[in-house]
């Protein structure tokens, strides 16, 4: 199993998840740094497709949070390319995680600073956040799946809502399966279902 794995928004290639899918799976992961081109969503998309370009193929693009948000606009922006999706608590209406988290005076200044500055706890940094974060969030938040696709998501979660993810099980047809896990946004329960969701999309894309 050949595996392109997008790391969140404040994770990094080494984190916990693509590390159970190498060691305990024995999957083939490759596993980008997801700022390397910038920290909004369509820079980290491109990372993504610049892989696939150099690297491919792969037989699942998988991705946690905004790497999995990531990973459904390649499956946008790439409808004829062969693969399958594993998206781990994807961040599905990031533009409005963003607008409800800066309200809307936070936005005006933001708009007009240009930037703002932004402490990753994850990652003990600060980095610049460009309006064009916001923008390219707005224009990115529910792209189209078109490939056969599993989502794992948390019911506690609190940071991306697990309705986001429910709204695309509804209503887009290649939503293999919505796993609903009992936990938060970390997912720490999350790899014990990946070997699953692998048999899930391997039957999906041979009934097709």
């Amino acid at each position: 199993m050949r595996v392109l794995f997008a790391h969140g928004f404040e994770g990094t290639p080494e984190g916990s998840k693509p590390s159970f899918m190498r060691d305990e799976l024995g999957w083939d992961v490759v596993t980008p740094s997801m700022s390397e081109l910038g920290w909004t969503i369509e820079q980290q998309t491109e990372v993504l497709l610049r892989i696939i370009d150099e690297d491919g193929p792969f037989d699942i693009i998988a991705g946690s949070s905004m790497g999995g948000l990531a990973a459904a606009n390649v499956s946008d922006l790439r409808p004829d390319e062969k693969f399958s999706l594993l998206l781990i608590a994807p961040a599905f209406g990031l533009g409005d995680l963003w607008r409800d988290g800066a309200k809307t005076e936070g936005l005006a200044q933001w708009e007009k600073d240009g930037s703002i500055p932004y402490f990753m706890n994850g990652l003990g940094i600060e980095v610049t956040l460009d309006w064009e974060f916001f923008l390219s969030a707005e224009r990115m938040s529910w792209p189209k799946l078109n490939h056969s696709t599993v989502i794992l998501h948390g019911n506690q979660d609190t940071i991306v809502p697990i309705e986001y993810s429910r709204k695309v099980a509804e209503e887009d047809d290649f939503v293999v399966s919505l796993i609903e896990i009992d936990d938060g946004h970390r997912m720490q329960e999350a790899r014990l279902h990946f070997a699953e969701a692998a048999k899930l999309l391997v039957e999906s894309d041979s009934a097709v």
